[in-house]
């Protein structure tokens, strides 16, 4: 239960996070770190998917209980339908309803992954056979890239693969997709990474050796991002090995930090401070839904006439006026957050938390 603790306030700032980035009051006016980087190259916006996948990984590695094979691809069918239901809110146009997202790419790693951790469960070198896999996945998609078109939005082996199997049901109807069907296999590197992590922390009684394991490979693992991103520049849209390897490092480091200030030093104070991230984190994937269909309404919905969407006047009726214009979009933001936590807080006090 103390390791659930850690792997929740990690949730919860990851989920916190998410929903700020994407419900800024004017996108106009964002502050560079909530924004993602427009091609190659990082910002902490881009930290936020790869940490949610991590986590996922993490989570599988310290259940409890074996799933069944038809319970995984239960819960990836039900996390799937959730982003499918999301994409068509509220016009429901399935000729062009977005078939891939954030929620399609968390259920198509959970899936693989938790077969793959059900099937080594008590092989005696299962961190070995998660770590070789992450490593093939990675290699092959780099020869993919670079044998398959240039590294551009459109050029990419990615974008054409996507083009070809969805067609029209892509990010805007566009040409490509930043959560593509290709650039998946390297984001299932990033979930079995964070299995790896799970299992270390179900095998290692002491904390001083499971927190300089976790900064250690995280160390690792953001010195070999960096190093490889000389060949191969970091993208978080192409999902690049060198930016698997990088956010995969950044997140253990993290976790271990997390681990120490909630499992290890528990002070009443870091408690405190960390409940609210526990509630947030508990319930991450009612949050991104909840979040995200609030957001769409309130873009949809006109008041108070039919060429204002209701967001936009509450955004400039009770933010603009109050703030410089990037704090005033920020502090949206931060509203919209506060808004769910009520909820999200009331529920957690009943125990109440969607699980799939």
């Amino acid at each position: 239960m103390t390791r659930a603790r850690s792997l929740d306030v990690f949730r919860g700032l990851t989920v916190a996070g998410m929903v700020i980035v994407n419900n800024p009051g004017d996108w106009n006016t964002v502050y560079w770190p909530l924004l993602h980087a427009e091609w190659d190259g990082w910002t902490p916006t881009d930290l936020i998917f790869p940490f949610f996948l991590f986590i996922v990984g993490v989570a599988i590695g310290l259940g409890s209980r074996r799933s069944t094979v038809a319970t995984i691809l239960k819960r990836g069918a039900i996390i799937w339908g959730l982003g499918l239901f999301m994409a068509a809110y509220p016009f429901f146009r399935l000729d062009t309803v977005r078939i891939t997202g954030v929620l399609a790419r968390i259920a198509w790693c959970y899936v693989p992954v938790a077969l793959l951790a059900r099937a080594v469960d008590a092989h005696p070198q299962r961190r070995r056979i998660a770590r070789t896999t992450a490593v093939f996945l990675l290699a092959l998609y780099w020869v993919l890239l670079a044998v398959g078109g240039d590294l551009s939005p459109t050029g990419n082996i990615g974008a054409a693969v996507d083009r070809t199997v969805f067609g029209r049901h892509l990010w805007r109807q566009g040409d490509w997709d930043p959560e593509g069907l290709l650039s998946t296999v390297p984001a299932i590197a990033t979930t079995l990474f964070g299995l790896i992590a799970g299992w270390f922390f179900k095998e290692t009684s002491s904390p001083r050796v499971l927190v300089r394991g976790l900064l250690l490979w995280g160390l690792v693992g953001i010195l070999i991002g960096l190093l490889t991103s000389v060949w191969l520049p970091i993208n978080k849209n192409l999902w690049t090995p060198p930016y698997v390897l990088f956010t995969a490092g950044v997140a253990a480091a993290l976790l271990a930090v997390c681990y120490w200030l909630c499992d290890v030093w528990e002070s009443a104070f870091v408690r405190t401070i960390t409940e609210p991230l526990v509630a947030l984190g508990r319930n991450a994937i009612l949050l991104f839904v909840v979040s995200g269909l609030v957001a769409k309404t309130l873009i949809y919905l006109k008041w108070p006439d039919a060429e204002r969407s209701l967001g936009s006047w509450i955004y400039s009726t009770a933010f603009a006026p109050v703030a410089p214009p990037y704090f005033a979009s920020l502090l949206y933001a931060i509203a919209n957050l506060l808004a769910l936590y009520v909820l999200l807080a009331w529920l957690h006090h009943r125990r109440r938390y969607l699980t799939v």
